[in-house]
C-alpha cells in the first residue's frame, strides 16, 4: 500500500515541518483494487471506483482529457520517483507498458493529452532511464515509455494540419482530424494556452527521439502567436482562429486561456537554451507588468485598449504566476500577489475557481488545483522564508479537513457549502502532491537532484541537459539585472529573508477591514402584471459587481397559491431579463435533450421556449444550437439528480470562451429538484392575440400549463382572463403564505395590504387575497377570473431589493 503524507510541526525546529506517514486508502495505491482504479483514467473518490469514459454520464469538454489511456497512472509516474517509491514506480511502468493503448477511437483535447499523457510518458521515461543507468533497478527497461511517447506524438501531429500552423483543439487518436470517422475537425478556434503549451513536451520528444518534426510544429505555433500579438501593447488575446490567425477573444490576462503560453516561453529558454524564447517572454512580461498587474491584483484588459480592465474578477489559474515571476527573479510582485491569494484561501478555505476584486466568490468550485501550492514552493525555494512552510501546512490541513474522503480527495463543488464532487483530477497527484512533498523535503532526502530538471505545466520533470546551448549568464549587458539570470537568494535577500515579510505585511488585511467596501447598486424591478410581466431595471451607475442576482419563479394557481417559489439562475449572456420585456410561448423539450448538436425537432421548437438538460457541452454552445433552431428562450435543467438551491448556491451561467454577442434569447437555469418538490410536467405558452380582454394592454402574458401524465393537451385551448396589478407600491412582494381556497372557487379580487412593512419589521410586505371581496382604503385592487382546475401562472423577476429595502 502506498501512503500519503500530512505534516505536523517539529518541536525541535521552528523552520521545518516533519513528515508523518499515515495510511491513506486509495490515495496512491498501486496494487489490487486501486491500481485498477488508476488504470481507469480518473479516480471517483466518492464512488470508490474509476471513471471510464462512455460508462459514466458525459461531462462535455471535461471528458476530453480522458482518452482511455489510463490517465492517472501515466500522469503520476514521475511523482512516484520524487516520493522515493521506486518499487511502486517500477510496477506502474510495467502496467503502463503492458496494458495502455494509444490507438483508441476517441476524441481528446490536444492540450490536455500533451501536458498530461505525453508529458507523463516523457517524465516517466526520464526517471526510468536514470534508474536503469544507476544499475540498481529497471534493468529490463528498453525505452518502452519513449516509444509510447513517439506513438502518441505522431497521433497528435494531425492537429497541426491547418493553414496557420496553430493546432486544432481536438484530435481523434485513431482517425486524426480530417478523416470522416474522426468526429472532429469542425472547430475553428483554440485558446492561446492550448496552442502555445506544446514546446516543452514536443521539443523534449524530438531531442530524446532524434525526430525534429515535433519541435518544428510546436515552434511554428509559437511563432504564429508571437506574430499575432498586438504590436502596440505586446499583449495577446485569449482565443484565436486556427485558420486565419485572427483573434476571436481579445481580452488579455495571465489566467485561464493564456497562462501556460507565458510559462512555456520562459521555460523553453531554460530547457532549450534558445534566447528567442526569453526575448519574447521579456517583452510580454513588461507588457503584463505595465497593463495587467495592479499589485496585488492581476486583471484582464483588452489587448487593443489595455488601460481599461474588462472584468472585475480573477480566476484561480493565475495563481501560477507568482511562481513564474520567481523564475524570472521578480520577487516583490510575486510576494504581493501570492499574499493576496493566501488571504483569499484563509477566507474561503480554498481558492474559488474565480473570485472578485473584493475577494468574494464568483465561481465557488474548487477542483483541487495545484497552482497556489506551486507558487508557494517556488517562493520558499527562492527566499528560504519559513512563512511559506506555514502556508504549505495550511494547504495540507485544509485538504485533509475539507477534501479528504475515504477513497481519496474530492473536488469541492462550492467553497461556500463544502459539498463535494465525485472527481479527483489526475493533476492532483501529478502536481499538488508533488509540490507539497518537495516543499517539506530536504534536498538530500530526494532520490534525484531536483535542480537538474524543469517542471512542465503539469509538473513533469524534463532534464535541463536537453539544452543545446548554454544560457548567456556571463557578459550580460542588459540593464535589467534578471533578464538573463536565475534568481539567487544571496542577491535578492543577502542575509535578510525577513525582507519578504516587509512586502507581505501591506497585504494582510485585504479580505477584511483593510479594504474599502463598495455597496451594490440599487436594482428595482417593476411588475406590471402577475403573469403579464414587464421587467424594468433601474440601475445606478456603479462599477461592475460580480454578484449573482437570482431569478424566481412563483407558482400562483392551486394547489400552490403563491406558496411555491422556484429559484432560477441567470446567464451572463443572452437577453437581460431585468432590462427588457420578454414574452414566451409553449415549452418544447429539445431533441437531443442536451442540445449539444443539430436540433432534430427544430420545426416543433421554432417560436417556442426550449427545455434542455445541462451537461455534455457548454451552456453557450447549447444556446447557439437552440437559437439557430428558432427557439425564443431556453430553460436549462440541472443534470444532477436531486440538486436544489438549498444545497448548491446559485450560479450565473457563463460563456464558452467565444463571443456571445450573437446570443439574444433569454436563458435561465433551474435545479433538478425544486425547493418545493413538484411531481408535474410544465409547459409555457404566450397568450395569443385576442385572448386578452378587450381594453387590456397588449403586454406579453406569461402562463404555465400544468400537465399531469393523464391530462390531454386539448386543455391548452381553454381561455383565461389575465390578472393585472394596477399598482405595486415600492417595498411590496407577492405573498408566499396565502389562505386556503377551495379549488372550485375563483378569486375575484386580490389586494395590496394597507400598511407596508418597512425594514426591520417582522411582518412581510406582500400581495394577498382579501376576504369577501371587501375593499379597504389605501389598497390597490387586483382583479382576475381564473379556472382553478388545471391552470396556474408564474411571474419571473429578479429577487432583489427595491424601494426602501422591501423585496419584490
Amino acid at each position: 500500500m502506498f501512503t500519503c503524507s500530512i505534516f505536523e510541526r517539529n518541536s525541535k525546529s521552528s523552520s521545518r515541518w516533519q513528515k508523518k506517514e499515515l495510511g491513506s486508502r486509495c490515495f496512491l495505491i498501486h496494487d489490487g483494487f486501486c491500481l485498477d482504479i488508476m488504470f481507469e483514467n480518473e479516480l471517483m473518490p466518492l464512488s470508490c471506483r474509476g471513471r471510464v469514459r462512455g460508462q459514466e454520464p458525459n461531462r462535455g469538454d471535461i471528458d476530453d482529457s480522458l482518452g482511455k489511456f489510463s490517465l492517472t497512472l501515466i500522469d503520476t509516474l514521475d511523482t512516484l520517483v520524487v516520493l522515493n517509491k521506486l518499487d511502486e514506480f517500477e510496477d506502474a511502468v510495467r502496467k503502463a507498458v503492458q496494458d495502455v493503448r494509444l490507438d483508441n477511437d476517441v476524441v481528446v483535447s490536444v492540450f490536455e493529452t500533451n501536458i498530461r499523457v505525453l508529458g507523463g510518458l516523457l517524465g516517466g521515461h526520464v526517471m526510468a532511464d536514470l534508474l536503469r543507468q544507476r544499475g540498481e533497478r529497471m534493468q529490463w527497461y528498453r525505452d518502452e515509455l519513449l516509444h509510447m511517447a513517439k506513438e502518441l506524438g505522431h497521433r497528435l501531429l494531425p492537429a497541426f494540419n491547418t493553414t496557420s500552423g496553430l493546432p486544432y483543439p481536438k484530435v481523434n487518436l485513431r482517425y486524426g482530424v480530417l478523416n470522416p470517422l474522426s468526429r472532429t475537425g469542425t472547430e475553428s478556434d483554440t485558446c492561446t494556452a492550448c496552442a502555445g503549451t506544446m514546446i516543452l513536451e514536443f521539443a523534449a520528444l524530438s531531442r530524446l527521439s532524434g525526430n525534429s518534426v515535433f519541435e518544428e510544429h510546436a515552434r511554428k505555433a509559437l511563432d504564429v502567436l508571437w506574430e499575432r500579438r498586438q504590436r502596440g501593447s505586446d499583449l495577446v488575446g485569449t482565443v484565436i482562429n486556427i485558420h486565419n490567425g485572427e483573434w476571436v477573444r481579445r481580452d488579455s490576462g495571465v489566467g485561464a486561456g493564456i497562462d501556460s503560453y507565458y510559462e512555456y516561453l520562459m521555460k523553453a529558454y531554460i530547457l532549450l537554451g534558445d534566447s528567442v524564447f526569453l526575448d519574447r517572454f521579456n517583452i510580454h512580461y513588461s507588457a503584463i507588468m505595465k497593463y495587467i498587474s495592479q499589485p496585488p491584483l492581476l486583471l484582464n484588459v483588452h489587448m487593443h485598449n489595455p488601460t481599461v480592465s474588462v472584468r472585475s474578477w480573477m480566476d484561480s489559474l493565475l495563481a501560477f504566476f507568482p511562481g513564474l515571476q520567481v523564475l524570472r527573479g521578480d520577487l516583490k510582485p510575486a510576494i504581493e500577489t501570492h499574499e493576496m491569494l493566501y488571504q483569499v484561501t484563509k477566507q474561503h478555505k480554498f481558492l474559488p475557481e474565480a473570485f472578485t476584486t473584493e475577494f468574494r466568490v464568483h465561481w465557488g468550485q474548487h477542483l483541487l488545483r495545484p497552482e497556489f501550492a506551486e507558487s508557494t514552493y517556488y517562493l520558499y525555494k527562492a527566499t528560504g522564508d519559513p512563512y511559506y512552510l506555514r502556508v504549505g501546512q495550511s494547504i495540507v490541513e485544509k485538504l485533509n479537513a475539507y477534501a479528504r474522503v475515504p477513497c481519496g480527495f474530492a473536488a469541492v463543488q462550492d467553497v461556500r457549502t463544502g459539498t463535494h464532487e465525485d472527481r479527483m483530477d489526475s493533476f492532483f497527484l501529478a502536481e499538488m502532491f508533488k509540490y507539497l512533498y518537495l516543499l517539506f523535503s530536504e534536498k538530500s532526502q530526494l532520490p534525484i537532484d531536483i535542480d537538474d530538471y524543469i517542471f512542465t505545466t503539469e509538473a513533469h520533470l524534463l532534464p535541463v541537459s536537453l539544452s543545446t546551448t548554454q544560457p548567456a549568464c556571463q557578459g550580460n549587458t542588459t540593464e535589467d539585472l534578471f533578464t538573463h539570470s536565475c534568481p539567487s537568494t544571496e542577491t535578492l535577500f543577502p542575509n535578510n529573508p525577513s525582507f519578504a515579510k516587509t512586502i507581505r505585511d501591506g497585504y494582510k488585511y485585504l479580505t477584511g477591514v483593510g479594504r474599502a467596501f463598495h455597496p451594490l447598486p440599487i436594482r428595482c424591478v417593476r411588475l406590471h402584471g402577475v403573469y403579464r410581466v414587464k421587467l424594468v431595471a433601474e440601475v445606478s451607475q456603479a462599477p461592475e459587481e460580480e454578484v449573482v442576482v437570482p431569478h424566481a419563479v412563483q407558482l400562483i394557481s392551486p394547489p400552490f397559491l403563491g406558496r411555491t417559489v422556484l429559484t432560477a439562475g441567470p446567464a451572463k449572456f443572452g437577453m437581460d431579463l431585468t432590462k427588457q420585456e420578454h414574452g414566451v410561448r409553449h415549452i418544447v423539450k429539445a431533441s437531443p435533450y442536451t442540445a449539444c448538436g443539430p436540433i432534430d425537432n427544430a420545426v416543433e421548437l421554432k417560436g417556442r421556449i426550449a427545455l434542455a438538460l445541462r451537461g455534455d457541452c457548454m451552456f453557450a454552445a447549447k444556446a447557439r444550437w437552440l437559437q439557430g433552431a428558432g427557439a425564443i428562450g431556453v430553460i436549462f435543467i440541472d443534470h444532477r439528480e436531486g440538486s436544489n438551491s438549498d444545497e448548491t448556491p446559485l450560479f450565473q451561467m457563463v460563456g464558452d470562451g467565444d463571443p456571445t454577442e450573437d446570443l439574444t434569447l433569454p436563458l435561465v437555469f433551474l435545479f433538478n429538484k425544486s425547493e418545493k418538490s413538484i411531481s408535474m410536467n410544465i409547459k409555457l405558452r404566450l397568450a395569443e392575440e385576442g385572448e386578452l380582454e378587450d381594453g387590456a394592454a397588449r403586454v406579453p402574458t406569461l402562463e404555465f400549463v400544468l400537465e399531469n401524465d393523464e391530462v390531454l393537451l386539448k386543455e391548452e385551448v381553454e381561455e383565461l382572463e389575465p390578472v393585472e396589478i394596477k399598482h405595486l407600491p415600492p417595498g411590496y412582494r407577492l405573498c408566499t403564505e396565502t389562505a386556503e381556497i377551495d379549488r372550485t372557487e375563483s378569486v375575484s379580487e386580490w389586494r395590496v395590504p394597507q400598511s407596508p412593512s418597512l425594514p426591520g419589521s417582522t411582518q412581510p410586505t406582500c400581495l394577498h387575497p382579501t376576504d369577501g371581496g371587501r375593499t379597504r382604503s389605501g389598497t390597490a385592487p387586483l382583479t382576475s377570473r381564473l379556472d382553478f382546475e388545471r391552470w396556474f401562472f408564474i411571474s419571473v423577476w429578479s429577487r432583489v431589493r427595491c424601494g426602501k429595502g422591501g423585496r419584490l
